[in-house]
C-alpha cells in the first residue's frame, strides 16, 4: 500500500516543473529504503551530482559515509531508514536550495512523511532543520544536533532529531571526544536505542486533520 501511493507521488514529482531545477536536472531523486519496514525518515538537503545521475539519495561520498555511520549504529540503511531530500533535484554546482525551490518541492516532502508516518525523522544538516524550525542567530545546529524535539508536518506531530550532514563529516576527520564525527555516533546510538531499541514504541504521531497525499493526488 505504501508502495503504490509513493508511486502515485513519484510519477506526479518526475513530472514537475515547479521551478527551474526541472531544467537543469538528469534526473529526479525521489527516495530510498523500504517504505514497507522503515520506521525512520531521513530528510537530507539536496540531491547532489551523483545522485542527480543515478536518481537515489545519498551515494556519493557523502552519502557512503552516513552508510557507515548507519552501519556501525546498528541502523539498517536498507530496513529501517527512509531516505529522501527537502528537494527532488540538484541545484546547480550543489548549491543549498533556495527557498523558492524548496516551497515548490514541499508538497512532495510532506506526502512522503504523510506516506511513512516514520516514528522518528532525522534532520540531516541545517538545511533540513531550517524547513521545519525557525531558529535565531544563536541556535546553530552544533548546538541543537541530537536533541529530541516535535515538529509539525501538515497538522501532525512528528518525533524528530537533528544530526551533522555527512558532508560536514568528510571535512573533519578527528574521532576524538567532542568532535563532530564521535556526535555523529552519539547521535545515531541515541536514535538506535530511542526508535529501534524498543519494538512498543510509539509513533508519536499526535491528533490532526492531515490531507497531504490525498491533496497531491488529486490535482
Amino acid at each position: 500500500m505504501k508502495k503504490n501511493c509513493l508511486d502515485i507521488v513519484r510519477q506526479k514529482c518526475e513530472s514537475c516543473n515547479g521551478c527551474a531545477l526541472a531544467q537543469t536536472r538528469h534526473n529526479v531523486v525521489f527516495s530510498d529504503g523500504d517504505a514497507s519496514t522503515a520506521r525512520i525518515v531521513l530528510i537530507g538537503e539536496a540531491p547532489g551530482e551523483m545522485e542527480d545521475e543515478t536518481g537515489r539519495p545519498f551515494v556519493g561520498r557523502a552519502g557512503q559515509l552516513l552508510t557507515q555511520f548507519l552501519t556501525e549504529a546498528g541502523i539498517s540503511r536498507e530496513k529501517d531508514v527512509f531516505i529522501i531530500n527537502t528537494v527532488k533535484c540538484r541545484p546547480p554546482e550543489n548549491r543549498v536550495p533556495t527557498d523558492e525551490e524548496k516551497a515548490a518541492c514541499r508538497k512532495f516532502l510532506n506526502a512522503q512523511i504523510d506516506i511513512i508516518k516514520p516514528e522518528a525523522i532525522v534532520l540531516c544538516g541545517a538545511t533540513a532543520l531550517k524547513s521545519f524550525k525557525t531558529l535565531d542567530k544563536k541556535q546553530t545546529i552544533s548546538k541543537v544536533r541530537g536533541q529530541w524535539m516535535t515538529i509539525d508536518v501538515d497538522g501532525v506531530e512528528y518525533k524528530a532529531i537533528t544530526i551533522f550532514h555527512p558532508s560536514y563529516l568528510l571535512r573533519n576527520h578527528s574521532m576524538e571526544e567532542g568532535s563532530p564525527r564521535r556526535l555523529m555516533q552519539e547521535d545515531l546510538r541515541n536514535i538506535k536505542e530511542t526508535i529501534l531499541g524498543d519494538s512498543s514504541f510509539s509513533n508519536n504521531i499526535f491528533a490532526g486533520n492531515n490531507l497531504t497525499f490525498e491533496s497531491l493526488t488529486t490535482v
